[in-house]
């Protein structure tokens, strides 16, 4: 599956500035909730949802080390964009060393498949603009969101298609 960490904007809480646990350096500092979310790369859809997280706290590798890593077997591999470098064991991005350089055609295109994943969740206007209500539905509300991004995608609105292979030679 490709990987990738997603914020949404919540309340501000607390000053706009580093160190702030929520300030997402996606939205200058404000604050933001983060998911990390995968798609199936055969399949085109989503089948994993992890958060939410605080944004300024957790970038996109520590919320994959907390809990996907440890779902993937040993031979197990996820396409990410550089913002998981390192572990190449377990995470396959363009500037790991192992990553063989004929591959970022086509990785490029899964990552690009998940950026419009990521697009459509944003379509939503209770994800797009700054979540209005308690933060701890936020939670709640994304998954709906998400749910029904899938269904679509399920009855008629896939995913681009990619060709992807990986055969395993590094």
């Amino acid at each position: 599956m490709s990987i990738d960490g997603t914020d949404f904007r919540i309340p501000q809480q607390g000053k706009a500035c580093k160190g702030n646990p929520f300030a997402s350096h996606k939205y200058a500092g404000k604050s933001a909730l983060r998911y990390e979310l995968g798609v199936d790369i055969l399949e085109g859809n989503l089948v994993w949802i992890q958060g939410p997280y605080p944004a300024g706290k957790f970038n996109d590798m520590a919320i994959f080390n907390k809990v996907l890593r440890h779902y993937l077997e040993p031979w197990e591999r996820v396409e990410a964009d550089n913002g998981y470098v390192g572990h190449g064991d377990k995470i396959k991005c363009p500037k790991n060393v192992a990553n063989p350089p004929e591959n970022l055609k086509m990785q490029g295109r899964v990552r690009a498949r998940h950026e419009t994943l990521n697009g459509r969740l944003k379509n939503w206007g209770i994800l797009s603009q700054t979540f209005r209500h308690d933060i701890s539905l936020h939670g709640s509300v994304f998954h709906a969101c998400a749910v029904i991004t899938q269904l679509m995608i399920d009855n008629g609105e896939p995913l681009f298609n990619v060709e992807y292979n990986d055969d395993g030679i590094e």
